[in-house]
């Protein structure tokens, strides 16, 4: 049979999701974890897999096992086999049909940055921290020309492997809340650190060292060194992950943290 779950977790001290041998990554973690429940080497397969440091409300994987279980026990099995920092929200039966990346119509990611003088000691891991005033209208204004499908290479890292860098942005929010600068970014798909290379991109025209106009002029560079340094990962949170009908899972608290 095959199993979706709904993960969610706070990536600091992983490295990344993708599991590496002898470095505590989400999915070795994971996997440890269904394994257990199973009693059977249990293989993940995610949504989009986040770099190290990088959080999620609302991952989706999917595995396939013999071991016949209720389906509540691959919620509060695995958990009492994780760290606090990661947790199982919601599994559901899928057919062979699904696949958690490649089923998937689009992702969304939220960027939160905390913009103070003082940085914060309790969201320390869990915000990126930006001490100069941000011009939330100029950021937002800058954004504007992200949406729509189009090539992101100049927000694409060196080691990205994806064979086009053409991607299809539906959605892009930014605005203040107290403190708290808040981007909201929706795709069919992601490149390697295109999220948080916009989000280094956005930082400096909102503090004023770049115009508005220079977001779209890196966009037609169409080469990473046009843009600005890529953003901490710490601010970064895979929030939601659409499909299509019949699989309709559980959706993301969309109040998490802010």
């Amino acid at each position: 049979m095959r199993i979706a779950l709904g993960v969610e977790y706070n990536g600091h001290g992983f490295y990344g999701w993708q599991f590496q041998q002898g470095l505590p990554t989400i999915q070795g973690t994971l996997e440890a974890a269904l394994s257990k429940v199973a009693n059977e080497n249990i293989v993940l397969h995610c949504a989009g897999r986040t770099d190290a440091h990088v959080h999620a409300a609302g991952q989706v994987v999917h595995f396939d096992t013999r071991a016949k279980r209720h389906i509540d026990a691959w919620i509060w099995g695995t958990n009492s086999h994780l760290p606090s920092s990661v947790v199982v929200r919601f599994a559901r039966h899928v057919d062979y049909h699904f696949h958690a990346r490649f089923t998937a119509t689009a992702r969304r990611y939220r960027y939160i940055i905390y913009n103070h003088p003082i940085r914060p000691a309790l969201l320390s891991t869990r915000v990126t921290w930006h001490y100069y005033p941000l011009d939330v209208e100029r950021m937002r204004e800058a954004g504007k020309c992200l949406l729509g499908e189009q090539d992101f290479s100049s927000f694409r890292s060196s080691q990205c492997h994806s064979k086009t860098a053409m991607r299809n942005v539906t959605d892009f929010t930014i605005s203040r809340r107290g403190h708290f600068v808040i981007m909201e970014i929706e795709a069919n798909a992601f490149l390697h650190h295109m999220v948080r290379n916009i989000a280094g991109a956005l930082i400096k025209i909102g503090a004023h060292y770049r115009e508005a106009s220079w977001m779209q002029e890196v966009l037609q560079a169409k080469d990473r060194r046009a843009a600005a340094e890529t953003a901490p990962p710490d601010g970064l949170y895979l929030t939601k992950v659409m499909y299509p009908e019949p699989y309709i899972f559980p959706v993301t608290d969309e109040n998490f943290l802010i």
